[in-house]
């Protein structure tokens, strides 16, 4: 019996968990497919996908920094796609491609049933502006918080991010926005970090008053690209929590809609943190 053929594609990706995450979730749910890693040259990403295509695979995950341009490559995007303006799935169909963002809802999942905080009234602030953050904002927005709050190093990219989501904000009775990095006052219940500060090794671009006592401290990375956040959190008397279980429930997504059957992901989480 043929194998399907799936893999992630981004640049860096050696460090991926997604193969064994993929792999676990067909094991236990009883798929036969393949999944591999895929080393994309940045100016090479169009290229990989058509011959990725032209080899029959059936689909992608897409990390960074490919997510912008995942979206501007397909041919249909699912609603939350559109919205984010950047995708993380895609699906490599006869009739060309379907592009998804499983990114912002593998969040909330992550944080309301996995973390065990709800969102709903909350005050929540977000960290970053490019293709991270643009996937989770639609959903984190649905969740229902009381604010949500995004800031950025580049102003600008912040207040465009913003704008295109006022609104689904105002539809949610969701107060949304976006101050100067320099303006930013108040504490949260959870802080997000979508910037890529982490893989860099740079700094918390926000001060540690952004924080409550027993804040939630979210780092998109896992494993040690993540360990400076979380140092800078559990300092401050905020609880720590790594992209872990964001990685694992945005793939239990994708999975579900590749293959038609969800997986058990609270099971490969407590597997994948095992390992680790």
């Amino acid at each position: 019996m043929s194998q399907d053929h799936y893999c992630v594609l981004g640049n860096p990706v050696e460090h991926s968990r997604s193969p064994w995450i993929h792999t676990r979730f067909a094991e236990l749910t009883g798929q036969s497919l393949h999944y591999g890693r895929q080393l994309v040259e940045l100016d090479k990403f169009h290229e990989t996908l058509h011959r990725l295509q032209l080899e029959g695979c059936k689909g992608c995950n897409v990390t960074v920094p490919f997510k912008f341009e995942a979206a501007q490559a397909a041919k249909v995007l699912s609603p939350r796609a559109a919205l984010a303006g950047a995708a993380n799935v895609l699906s490599l169909r006869a009739d060309g491609l379907y592009a998804d963002n499983s990114d912002g809802i593998g969040l909330v999942n992550d944080l309301q049933n996995n973390a065990g905080v709800p969102l709903r009234g909350k005050a929540l602030l977000l960290i970053g502006a490019g293709g991270a953050a643009a996937g989770v904002l639609g959903p984190l927005l649905e969740a229902g918080p009381a604010r949500l709050t995004v800031v950025n190093r580049t102003h600008d990219k912040a207040t465009a991010l913003v704008a295109r989501h006022q609104a689904l904000a105002q539809s949610h009775g969701v107060a949304l926005d976006a101050p100067a990095l320099e303006a930013l006052q108040g504490s949260f219940d959870v802080v997000i970090n979508a910037t890529a500060s982490s893989l860099s090794g740079a700094g918390v671009p926000v001060p540690a008053s952004v924080l409550r006592p027993g804040s939630l401290a979210l780092d998109m990375m896992y494993g040690p690209a993540a360990q400076g956040f979380l140092d800078w959190a559990q300092a401050h008397g905020a609880q720590g929590r790594d992209g872990l279980g964001m990685l694992v429930e945005q793939a239990a997504e994708a999975f579900a809609l590749w293959r038609g059957v969800r997986p058990p992901s609270a099971q490969v989480l407590a597997e994948l943190r095992q390992q680790l």
